[in-house]
């Protein structure tokens, strides 16, 4: 349920409000927007009626949210959220490129890569230190000291981390590393992890598993956003089809749809989706024609030597000239990249 407030609402008018909603033992959660302040409130469904806020002072109306998703949603939020990492605003206007390779192996490979990611002016470096992979005997990360040796070239080259997060009790652990937590694929669906991060205030990218919905997607960012982390940005990696020619099925159509559903930015993962290096700049450019708020790509200073997805990783030279591409186009939709 959403109250909407009227635009000469005053602000003891608006607090009163909230004050009312939490003694009912409901949550609020305000919103203020451009033109309209509005404030949410969630809790038990069956029990929230309009009738308990409609004649409070300052309340213009009273709006059933009919989705499953109520934060993540248009209605709660009508303008399109920003969210600031490493001082890139991912959102609106700007076309954000996270690069950096799949896994940590070794400090040179991880300092090559940070090199290039720095001298293309980018800001956003990720690097995977615990991997979840499908099977046991694959390379599963060089954990903490994984972390260590991303930070360090981190720090060299002014860049902001973006690494995988699995479990609910690393939380404090990567945290202590990364600017945005990624939260894969495999556990977009793992709740205790997503309600521990929703604790946090830092920066989630949220991967769509590689059976979910849409709604499902939603579904999830808003266990995140229901623990009062509002910095979410979402991310569509390629869907399993019948399709056998690619890793995964870039669902495309997914980056207009979520824009319509929700005011969450959404990036897509092109490496992943494509699982072959080949595909992975005219997916990008679909990409940035499609309206997304940016792309996390895989890099490597030698593909074919290295211990993760390396089929589908861009060499140095392909990458900078995907980014060549990305610049050139980018100017006539009318975002910056960043």
């Amino acid at each position: 349920m959403i109250l909407i407030f009227r635009q000469d609402a005053t602000e003891e008018e608006i607090q009163g409000a909230i004050r009312k909603i939490e003694s009912l033992g409901y949550t609020p959660h305000l919103s203020r927007g451009t033109v309209k302040t509005i404030c949410g409130v969630t809790g038990d469904d069956r029990a929230i009626g309009e009738s308990e806020f409609d004649q409070l002072p300052g309340v213009e109306s009273v709006v059933r949210v009919l989705k499953p998703y109520k934060l993540a949603s248009r209605e709660f939020h009508p303008d399109p959220t920003r969210v600031e990492a490493g001082g890139v605003t991912i959102g609106p206007g700007t076309f954000a490129v996270i690069a950096g390779p799949c896994s940590v192996e070794t400090e040179e490979q991880v300092e090559a890569s940070a090199a290039l990611v720095a001298r293309l002016g980018l800001k956003l470096f990720r690097g995977g230190a615990f991997k979840p992979r499908s099977s046991p005997y694959s390379f599963q990360g060089l954990g903490e000291q994984g972390l260590e040796i991303l930070s360090a070239a981190a720090k060299r080259h002014g860049l902001t981390i973006v690494t995988e997060i699995m479990s609910e009790h690393d939380v404090d652990l990567i945290g202590r590393y990364t600017g945005i937590f990624q939260v894969g694929a495999r556990n977009m669906q793992n709740f205790a992890l997503l309600k521990a991060i929703g604790e946090t205030r830092r920066p989630v990218l949220l991967k769509r598993s590689m059976m979910g919905t849409i709604e499902e997607l939603l579904l999830s960012a808003e266990y995140i956003m229901k623990g009062g982390n509002s910095h979410v940005i979402l991310c569509e990696r390629g869907i399993r089809t019948f399709e056998t020619q690619t890793r995964n099925t870039l669902d495309i159509a997914a980056v207009p749809v979520i824009k319509r559903l929700s005011h969450l930015p959404i990036l897509v993962d092109p490496s992943h989706a494509m699982g072959d290096w080949h595909y992975v700049a005219p997916a990008s450019l679909a990409a940035l024609a499609a309206g997304a708020d940016g792309i996390i790509v895989e890099i490597h200073p030698d593909p074919a030597m290295a211990l993760s997805d390396g089929k589908q990783s861009l060499n140095h030279a392909h990458f900078e000239g995907l980014m060549g591409k990305i610049r050139a186009l980018a100017p006539h939709l009318g975002v910056q990249v960043r």
